[in-house]
């Protein structure tokens, strides 16, 4: 395999491991929202903060990609 190839592995890779990592992170509140009788109001809270988190990673993912498509980094 070239070493061109990779960064570009390692990056999707990393990816990846953040995207496992979410899925996990919201599978665990979910049991613990669930046997702790957590009333409605409050399971949208925790699923806006973990969604809010997840959509910052994303949006960080995408401005790296438009700004080294940009030539800026």
């Amino acid at each position: 395999m070239l070493y061109e190839h990779m960064d570009l592995l390692e990056s999707i890779g990393l990816d990846l491991l953040f995207a496992a990592i979410f899925f996990f992170i919201g599978m665990a509140i979910k049991d613990v929202l669930k046997q702790g009788n957590v009333p409605p109001f409050g399971r949208k809270i925790v699923w806006l903060v973990l969604f809010l988190g997840c959509a910052g990673f994303v949006t960080k993912g995408l401005i790296q990609l438009s700004w080294e498509g940009a030539g800026l980094g």
